[in-house]
């Protein structure tokens, strides 16, 4: 029977939830028809929209895994941690936003929140992202995921796919810039390489915290005592090694694009300072002109060749042996020979 508006769904929480057989096959279930137990064989993955206030009472009942645990994963803070409670693992990590248009943003700004077990990963976000989605999508079209940590792995590659065709399509804008500015005839024009390399920082950023996260749980299953399963620790290994290569990435792009930054205001630099020094010139050359033209110009008694028939000619040979004197001097000083 078709739900009423009025009606409360049975988990309000809930957004979808998928359970994994033996061999790694998910299927969809009904998000009205209440929370399902974690199964035998195979797992389970919940989704949840962590802004409802209902979520409390199930973390403190245990239903999302230890309950310290869980509440230290879904809390507010969006700081990129990770959490472990024996066999139990807690990931805060950053995710791509995906506006209500269906638009996906290229910065992973937000944040999904994951517990994960032996047989449950339960994530869960605040503003709707991109990872869950495009990770149920895969497993309804055919992908096997044989346990709840290649799951994780496959969250993780969502977002590291999006950095590293982001790291790509920044290197392709660079590298057109720099042919730009190797090309004498063009303009040197900062103004593309800033918006470049704001996004290149920020994502940069966001991807130091998502390796700093993995870092740290690659650390924490060499300890001894770790209770983590073995899945878990080879996925921590992989996704370290993926992460760092990206990082690695995003840092080259980050200085080449500071660096061509620097290239680019030194170049106009100089060529302010070439034309200022060719108004130097010139205002060096016409000064003693204009100090012969403002003394033949005095409204006074005697001024000399004011009775002479050529006295205007000989005025301009004046004004041009004086800027042929000053130019004299500073071929002589070495200052036209410096701006070559």
């Amino acid at each position: 029977m078709q739900r009423l508006l009025t009606d409360a769904p049975t988990l309000p929480c809930l957004l979808f939830a998928l359970v994994f057989d033996a061999e790694g096959r998910g299927r969809l279930l009904d998000a009205d028809s209440g929370l399902p137990e974690p199964v035998a064989e195979g797992f389970l993955w919940l989704h949840l929209d962590l802004v409802d206030a209902r979520l409390d009472g199930l973390i403190a009942a245990g239903r999302f895994g230890p309950p310290a645990l869980a509440a230290a994963t879904f809390a507010r803070d969006g700081h990129q941690r990770v959490v472990i409670e024996g066999a139990d693992l807690g990931l805060v990590i950053a995710d791509r936003e995906r506006e209500f248009g269906g638009r996906i943003e290229d910065e992973p700004a937000g944040r999904l929140h994951c517990v994960l077990g032996p047989h449950l990963l339960v994530s869960g976000r605040r503003h709707a992202t991109a990872a869950a989605e495009a990770a149920r999508d895969a497993v309804l079209a055919g992908r096997r995921v044989s346990d709840p940590a290649g799951l994780l792995e496959m969250l993780v590659a969502n977002v590291a796919a999006s950095l590293d065709a982001s790291a790509r399509r920044f290197s392709d804008e660079l590298d057109r810039i720099e042919d730009r500015m190797l090309d004498e005839d063009q303009p040197d024009d900062p103004r593309p390489l800033a918006p470049i390399r704001r996004q290149a920082v920020r994502q940069h950023r966001q991807l130091a915290g998502l390796s700093a996260v993995f870092h740290r749980l690659e650390s924490e299953t060499e300890e001894e005592e770790d209770a983590l399963p073995e899945a878990v620790v080879s996925m921590a290994a992989r996704v370290v090694q993926r992460l760092d290569s990206l990082h690695r990435d995003m840092l080259v792009l980050s200085e080449r694009s500071r660096l061509l930054q620097d290239e680019i205001a030194g170049r106009t630099a100089a060529e302010t300072n070439r034309q200022l020094f060719t108004l130097s010139i010139l205002t060096a050359l016409f000064l003693p002109p204009t100090l012969v033209t403002g003394v033949f110009g005095m409204n006074t008694k005697g001024l000399f060749l004011g009775e002479f028939e050529n006295g205007s000619l000989l005025a301009l040979v004046i004004c041009a042996a004086a800027a042929l004197a000053v130019y004299g001097v500073i071929r002589r000083l070495g200052l036209v020979k410096r701006r070559a």
